[in-house]
């Protein structure tokens, strides 16, 4: 089951190649912001989780990001960087998917 998205935020993915996802958050406020996200395979392996799954991981991520730090989202970033800021996100991650 998805995580709900703080502040009524939509999430739209799109792949844009392997492990390659492009992300729109759109805010209440109507004000949108993009990002590319690339999700590393030693990450997939790390928590289990199948390329059917990955774009649910990226989706749980930007939920996870947009509940800890919703200003600080990079334009582009790989997931493996988010626990280098926010050390309980692979905890906190596998517990959501």
């Amino acid at each position: 089951m998805p995580a709900d998205l703080p502040d009524d935020a939509e999430i739209d993915i799109t792949a844009a190649g392997t492990h390659e996802y492009d992300v729109t958050i759109t805010h209440p406020s109507g004000a949108e912001t993009s990002h590319s996200v690339s999700v590393p395979e030693t990450l997939l392996a790390e928590l289990g989780v199948s390329d059917a799954q990955e774009p649910l991981l990226v989706r749980a991520s930007l939920v996870y990001l947009m509940e800890h730090s919703p200003a600080a989202i990079p334009d582009r970033f790989a997931l493996d960087e988010i626990r280098k800021a926010l050390p309980d996100y692979l905890s906190d991650i596998s517990n959501r998917l």
